[in-house]
Formats: structure tokens, C-alpha cells, sequence
């Protein structure tokens, strides 16, 4: 009687478990259900718990089962395949199928990377000293996170990427001086959520601040991050590096990763195109902008605003804004196909500035919190009260100081 109890125990705890593992970290799962966002933490930051628990109750099944003959055969050899479904599909997806680079990414020349890069693709691009590298979207798709030891010009950046959110935003992988070991785990809001294995603490990409921090806490450092056109990367950085995902020597994992970006590829494809979001788990929408409108958004202390690529050209490629009490210059360059966005702490109007920051009122720092060219409808799930093409409505014009 009592293996009989222990039997059905084990069973269902280990289902449970096994559906609930699914659910909030199966990712494809999404398509199917809505997950809730406070589950998803849970699971995040207790996942091998919830692991070893369920297993654990499979072992108590199996163990009733071939020990002391409890539970019907066919359901027994079903519960099995089962378990092995709902515990190994999310486990191979998350931690081999989107395994990351964040220490192992391999960047090559230009001439070698016009063999895998059309002139026109995108590229998101973070420079430092001179030294550029370019990070084309469809080669962060798998990996989402792409870094090596050497860093840039000796710098610590990793590139990280959200698909979902046609999001790159570079960041050091430290808080407040702590390292962090960065991994994919899942996505929310249309938004990749990493998670510190030093504090199994969940990381929203989009805040890039540990979940138990509010929005204000400490976070880390932001690189300035901006879009361009492979063609318009080469003009600027005739020199730059150009990261590539190659294929792995291991036939195995060769063939997952070639499964992971088709089933990637697909998904995104249509997240470009249709209205609807592909995963739609948002909790908030807006309708001044189409969902998908590409927007350039910038963050300032408690203030946020995007702009689209559309007014900013309408405005002779140029805008004068007060964002979070600093004075910034956003501008379109047609030669480099470049959004970008620039600290003025000169007191006085921008009339011309060129790709590199160089302005009628000297050379300036570009805003590291711009996030380029993600869609509106994830902008505005984390900035919710975003202002749209903001412009400074009587800007100082008036000639320089002789």
C-alpha cells in the first residue's frame, strides 16, 4: 500500500515539476502558453533545486515501480518518457543550444567577414580608442552573448543580444566591481533575461541590473552601443574586427546549433513582419506607434525617450533634446547609415556634427545608455512613460562666441 502511495507521489510531484521546468524555461513553450513573469524568476533563480526535487520524486517512482511492482506498466514506461521530455528538452535548449561566447568569441577582418556578411546587413558596433568591432544580428541570433578575454583595446565588453527585441547593447559583466558568469535563461516581455551564476540572480537585458535591484540600483556599465550597414562599418573602421559565429568541430553540437538557428531564424523572421508579437507576453502596450516600429530609445535617470529614424530625418538628419536634464544631439548620417546620440555640455545649439561626434561645438561623447533600433513595443514595456520624438522647442541658434 505505502509504494502504491509513494508510486503516484512520485509520479505527479515529478510531472509537476517537469511541466512547471517546461513552462517557464522551455522558451518555445511561450507560443503555446502565458507565462507568468513573477514564475519565470522563481524558476530562474532555484532552477537546479527545482531539478534535483523532481528527479528525485522520479527516483522514488522508479524505484516503487521495479522494486515493488507499484503502478500500472504502461503508465510507468509513459511517466518516463515523459520526465524525460519535460526535464531534458529545456535543460539541452537553454544550456547547450544557447550556450554562449562570452568569453570565447572569435572576431575576424573585414575581408574575411565579406564572405559571410552582405554590405547591406546590420551590424551593431561599440569602439573604444579607435577600435572598432562589428557584431552582425544574424551571427549573435544563437549565442546572444559574445566576448573574449583580450576585451576591447583592453577593456572587459561583451556584446548581448535579444532577438526578440532586435536589441545589442554592450555591457562590462561587473556590478559595483563583482564579475558576473553571464548566462541565457529565457526572455519576457519580449526580452532576453540573463542570470549571474555567481548569485543565480536574473538580469533584465533591456536594465542590465540584477532583479532584486529596483531600476535605480546599481547595474552594469553600458558601452555606447549604435546600428549601421556592414558597408557603412567598413568606411568608418577600415580596420575593425567583425565577430562570426562559426560552426563548432563537435558534430553533435553542430547539428543542435543548426537546429536552434533554423527554429531562431523563423521565429524572428516573424517577429519582423506580423503585428503580433511571436512570444506575446507583454503586459502593457501602446498604440501611438506600430508594434514594430524601430526606434532609437535613450534613458536618463528617470527620464526616457525614443525617437524614429523617420523624424529624425525629417529634421535635416538632426535634434537638439533635454533628456534627464542633459543637453543630447541625435543624428542620422547617410554616409555610414548610422543612428547615433551625443552628449552637448557646450550650452549651445548643434547644428552639424559628423558620425564620429565632431560638431560645430567640438567633439562629443556619445550617450552610452542609446538603445538602437528595437522595437517600439518593447520600449515602451519597460519605459512606460517614454516621450516620442522630443525635440528642444526654441534652441539656442545663435553664432558662437568670437
Amino acid at each position: 500500500m505505502i509504494w502504491n502511495l509513494l508510486f503516484w507521489l512520485g509520479l505527479a510531484f515529478s510531472i509537476g515539476v517537469g511541466f512547471v521546468y517546461f513552462r517557464d524555461l522551455g522558451d518555445v513553450s511561450q507560443m503555446l502558453l502565458k507565462v507568468k513573469r513573477r514564475n519565470m524568476i522563481r524558476f530562474i533563480r532555484n532552477e537546479y533545486r527545482f531539478i534535483a526535487a523532481g528527479l528525485a520524486a522520479a527516483v522514488v517512482m522508479v524505484v516503487a515501480h521495479l522494486g515493488f511492482a507499484a503502478g500500472p506498466v504502461w503508465l510507468f514506461r509513459t511517466a518516463l518518457v515523459l520526465i524525460l521530455f519535460l526535464y531534458g528538452f529545456p535543460w539541452i535548449w537553454v544550456h547547450l543550444g544557447l550556450r554562449n561566447q562570452v568569453d570565447s568569441a572569435r572576431f575576424y577582418s573585414i575581408d574575411e567577414a565579406r564572405k559571410y556578411v552582405s554590405p547591406a546587413s546590420p551590424v551593431l558596433v561599440i569602439e573604444n580608442n579607435g577600435k572598432a568591432r562589428a557584431h552582425p544580428d544574424h551571427e549573435l541570433l544563437r549565442p546572444h552573448l559574445a566576448g573574449n578575454e583580450d576585451g576591447l583595446d583592453g577593456e572587459n565588453v561583451v556584446m548581448t543580444y535579444c532577438a526578440m527585441a532586435n536589441l545589442g547593447i554592450g555591457y562590462t559583466p561587473e556590478i559595483e566591481g563583482k564579475e558576473l558568469d553571464l548566462e541565457v535563461l529565457a526572455q519576457h516581455g519580449n526580452n532576453l533575461i540573463l542570470r549571474d551564476n555567481n548569485s543565480n540572480e536574473p538580469i533584465q537585458h533591456i536594465y542590465g541590473r540584477h532583479e532584486r535591484d529596483d531600476r535605480g540600483g546599481p547595474g552594469m556599465k553600458p558601452w555606447p552601443t549604435f546600428r549601421m550597414s556592414f558597408r557603412g562599418f567598413q568606411k568608418a573602421y577600415p580596420k575593425g574586427e567583425v565577430f562570426l559565429n562559426r560552426p563548432s568541430s563537435n558534430p553533435f553540437l553542430r547539428l543542435l546549433d543548426m537546429v536552434t538557428e533554423q527554429a531562431f531564424s523563423m521565429g524572428i523572421n516573424k517577429q519582423h513582419r506580423v503585428e503580433k508579437p511571436v512570444m506575446d507576453n507583454m503586459s502593457h502596450s501602446d498604440n501611438r506607434l506600430p508594434t514594430k516600429t524601430y526606434v532609437w530609445g535613450i534613458d536618463i535617470e528617470d527620464d526616457a525617450v525614443c525617437y524614429t529614424q523617420e523624424f529624425i530625418v525629417e529634421n535635416d538628419n538632426l535634434v537638439n533634446a533635454t533628456i534627464g536634464g542633459r543637453s543630447v544631439v541625435i543624428a542620422w548620417d547617410p554616409l555610414f547609415e548610422s543612428v547615433g546620440a551625443w552628449y552637448n555640455d557646450s550650452g549651445r545649439h548643434v547644428s552639424r556634427i559628423d558620425f564620429f561626434g565632431v560638431s560645430d561645438q567640438g567633439e562629443l561623447r556619445r550617450v552610452e545608455t542609446l538603445k538602437a533600433g528595437l522595437f517600439w513595443h518593447v520600449w515602451v514595456e519597460f519605459f512606460r512613460e517614454t516621450d516620442i520624438n522630443r525635440i528642444d522647442a526654441f534652441p539656442d541658434r545663435s553664432p558662437p562666441a568670437c
